[in-house]
């Protein structure tokens, strides 16, 4: 008990003697507790910025990413193929004309036997082509070439939400780095403040030359974080141009995106829902049909092939040097028949591609089992990553509350000469740190949120 009342009696003497000592000096005006840096609005975008809003921004990025139009292309192609395929069913119709001049009657020629007698001749005429049937080889070479153009529709729907992915990711980046770009400029303000108010003490003895450099390298330290601040943010908004397929860099306006609710407490059903809605998923079942039919079709390899022809046309008399008489009518002439193939051995090609086919058909099907893992996989990470940013946000709350509150007592500590530079510089780092750590929740947590989604097959 002696103890802590002379420990009083020596603080009471401390304020009593350095209030004597601030009553002789009146040039030195006391420190004054600088402002707290808070969290605050974005700063405004440079003028001439295009406003944004998270929609303006993901509907700008599905009409103008070459990505997308690249699949789109490639869908096109793929469900020209289809029509490729269903060719077959129709007739092949073509027209032919075909003549001869012959000189002096030519019986042969060198290098090979031709006819006894070789005329004039000129003729034209159709003919057409039509396939029977191949006992349903083509039929699945159809359907294989329809799925595979359904899995590219697929691939478009995954193109999509990729980009909307990372559209949503680099407007909240952008976000997040103009929050911290704040903090910084604020904290160099604040800093600064305290740098001038401790060297003007020091200029008139209260204070001490390392208080000085304490004070300026927390100015510096506060400078270096503002420089950073200011190369991410160009950064970002250089990622947020190339998310909308701008080739340049610009700079927007971004609207504050509500915070999204907390993210589901069962993560099984988010599962369910990924591994049925996932685009990447349904495509690649589809490669499995594709890939199944096109083996089946190879099979079908040995099975006959019927074909019918027909051809018809004429075949007008010309220079038969009185032969036969020009005033007649040209001779017509037509014909039909049918075509059987039966294949019975070509070096065991067939047999080869069937295997080919199937070994292909089998690789399909274990891509799907893969990705159907990673699928699972990745929204269980997604769902914990979702879960810890919601928790963080109140977190991060708490840990800004009570650096600001262990700031403002040691900047009174300070102020009143209870405590050194040291004390009031960790409390400046403290607070500085719990801010951008408050700030970033938020935005990481909006990222976490669509990331989620993605995974889920949400993102629309």
């Amino acid at each position: 008990m002696s103890r802590i009342v002379c420990g009083i009696g020596s603080l009471v003497l401390g304020l009593v003697f350095a209030s004597a000592i601030q009553a002789q000096m009146p040039q030195a005006a006391p420190p004054q507790n600088p402002p707290i840096p808070q969290a605050t609005a974005p700063p405004p975008a440079p003028p001439g910025s295009q406003p944004i809003t998270l929609h303006d921004a993901e509907q700008i990025a599905l009409q103008n990413h070459p990505q997308i139009q690249a699949a789109g292309s490639l869908a096109n192609a793929a469900q020209a193929r289809v029509t490729q395929a269903k060719s077959v069913y129709y007739p092949l119709v073509y027209g032919s004309a075909s003549g001869s001049y012959a000189e002096n009657d030519t019986r042969i020629g060198a290098g090979g036997l031709t006819s006894p007698r070789v005329f004039d001749r000129y003729g034209n005429g159709l003919t057409v082509n039509q396939l029977v049937t191949d006992f349903g080889r083509t039929h699945q070479f159809v359907k294989s070439s329809s799925e595979h153009a359904k899995a590219e529709q697929e691939n478009v729907v995954t193109t999509r939400e990729q980009i909307l992915l990372q559209v949503d990711q680099a407007y909240f980046a952008v976000l997040r780095s103009q929050a911290v770009l704040t903090v910084a400029q604020q904290t160099v303000d604040s800093r600064k403040l305290v740098s001038d108010q401790v060297t003007e003490l020091e200029k008139n003895k209260i204070k001490s030359g390392l208080d000085v450099s304490f004070a300026n390298v927390n100015l510096a330290q506060a400078q270096l974080l503002l420089i950073q601040a200011q190369n991410d943010l160009q950064a970002s908004f250089a990622q947020l141009s190339a998310s909308l397929g701008y080739a340049d860099q610009r700079t927007f306006r971004l609207n504050e995106e509500p915070v999204p609710p907390a993210p589901p407490a069962d993560v099984s059903t988010l599962i369910d829902q990924a591994l049925r809605d996932r685009p990447e998923l349904i495509g690649q079942r589809l490669n499995l049909q594709s890939a199944q039919s096109y083996a089946t079709a190879e099979r079908d390899l040995w099975f006959p092939t019927l074909t019918a022809a027909g051809v018809a046309g004429l075949t007008p008399v010309i220079g038969q040097g009185g032969l036969q008489s020009t005033t007649l009518p040209a001779p017509r002439y037509a014909a039909a028949g049918f075509n059987l193939n039966i294949p019975i051995f070509n070096g065991h090609q067939f047999g080869a591609l069937r295997v080919e086919a199937n070994y292909q058909a089998e690789a399909q099907n274990q891509y799907l089992r893969d990705l159907q893992d990673r699928i699972v996989r990745d929204v269980r990470m997604a769902w914990l990553n979702a879960n810890s940013g919601y928790q963080r946000l109140s977190v991060t709350q708490q840990l800004l509350d009570q650096a600001n509150q262990a700031l403002d007592l040691a900047q009174s500590r300070y102020r009143l000469g209870l405590s050194s530079i040291v004390e009031l510089s960790q409390a400046q780092l403290n607070q500085t740190q719990a801010l951008i750590d408050e700030t970033t929740a938020k935005y990481d947590y909006e990222g976490q949120i669509s990331a989620l989604n993605f995974q889920l097959g949400a993102l629309r």
